[in-house]
């Protein structure tokens, strides 16, 4: 079956997260990944738990439809088949500190000068200009320092990191859409270019409202819970089993809550009867919805919302998430034959394409699987100069 991006060649030098996830989302789509990992040691994320079979189901979660080879870079033989592969490729990504491939003498000028038609991306903490640029980052440092942790967790609690790792995710997506706007870019002027991704951009971009808030009104947000600060009722409430998140997105909607909630004199009521004024009137408000809730279960209360309309869910632990029927009819539930490992449950592929749908074609590889295939596909490599070049360590 035709992809989106068969034909489309990447030589992907990242690791752990971000990274990864960006070369994911390309080789779901129909790319051609070679993902080049250190010989022995292979890409960091390969000793993250938990493990299966001693493989990483961090790892494997995340490096589907790729293949592994293993090359020291390091070595000038390394550099040498490196650089002749380079020659190929549509697509390079990495996620090193910046100034790293420049130190190894494969950064982007000397590679744009051996291939102009590449794509250089390069998602990294800090992007590749700025004061921080050469500062180390992970996940956790970067929801820190981008804002996102001090609008997270209980109202007067603490900053809270997000449960998912949303900074190196974010950057990974981001990544992915830069690289394809290079190539749609390359379409039409025959030259590739350089995608800078930064983490803590990202996570910045992410703010929306946060920063749009502080401008205008010059106060510095903080964490509301699991309250909307801008919409009101917008919230988790509980019920008699347990709790429902309600989204009353305006006021057609809080008039059809409030007939589902047997209460329809609070729709008519001066102090609630547009958002701005259930906004500020939040604290007479929040006490009469939660009395009103508590008097059904969460699936009662959900059959009543979904008849009017009213966005609406309970809140799912994950193992709820993955048996959930409409997470299983969108096929966001997969299972893949790992050659190690068996058959090995993962995430699906959110984008779904009419005519070149994303195919979960091959498990993540096993360290170096595919080095032997890759060397005499792109460079006539027979057994005899393979096995040298895993003798001398290049390999």
């Amino acid at each position: 079956m035709k992809q989106a991006l068969d034909n489309i060649k990447v030589l992907d030098l990242t690791r752990v997260l971000a990274g990864p996830y960006a070369t994911m989302i390309l080789a779901d789509m129909g790319a051609d990944v070679i993902k080049i990992e250190m010989p022995k040691t292979g890409d960091d994320s390969r000793g993250y738990g938990p493990y299966v079979n001693n493989e990483s189901a961090y790892f494997m979660s995340i490096n589907r439809n790729k293949r592994s080879m293993t090359l020291n870079l390091k070595s000038q033989k390394g550099k040498e088949i490196f650089l002749e592969m380079i020659k190929e490729m549509d697509v390079l990504v990495e996620n090193f500190r910046p100034g790293t491939m420049e130190k190894l003498g494969l950064g982007y000028d000397y590679l744009s000068t051996i291939n102009p038609k590449l794509i250089y991306a390069a998602a990294s903490g800090y992007g590749h200009t700025g004061p921080y640029s050469k500062r180390a980052a992970y996940d956790a440092v970067v929801q820190a320092m981008g804002g996102i942790m001090s609008i997270t967790g209980e109202k007067n609690g603490k900053p809270t990191r997000v449960g998912s790792s949303i900074g190196d995710i974010s950057a990974g997506m981001f990544t992915a859409i830069g690289i394809l706007a290079a190539l749609e870019s390359r379409h039409s002027t025959g030259r590739g270019q350089k995608v800078d991704v930064a983490m803590l951009d990202c996570q910045v971009a992410m703010l929306e409202n946060a920063i749009a808030r502080y401008f205008v009104t010059e106060e510095v947000p903080r964490p509301y819970g699991n309250r909307h600060t801008s919409i009101v009722p917008f919230e988790t409430f509980e019920t008699s089993d347990g709790e429902i998140m309600v989204a009353a997105g305006n006021n057609n909607l809080w008039a059809k809550l409030c007939e589902c909630l047997e209460i329809p004199e609070l729709a008519y009521d001066d102090r609630f009867k547009d958002n701005p004024l259930r906004n500020k009137n939040y604290d007479e408000l929040r006490p009469l919805l939660t009395s009103a809730f508590k008097v059904k279960t969460t699936r009662e209360w959900q059959e009543c919302l979904d008849i009017e309309g009213i966005p609406n869910g309970p809140i799912n632990s994950i193992d709820m998430v993955v048996t959930d029927p409409q997470v299983i009819s969108r096929e966001m539930i997969v299972e893949v034959e790992h050659p190690v490992v068996g058959r090995f449950k993962m995430p699906g592929i959110p984008i779904k394409l009419s005519d070149t749908p994303g195919i979960i074609r091959t498990p993540a590889p096993v360290l170096g699987q595919h080095t032997e295939e890759i060397l005499k596909e792109y460079l006539n490599y027979d057994k005899n100069e393979i096995q040298k070049l895993a003798e001398e360590s290049v390999l």
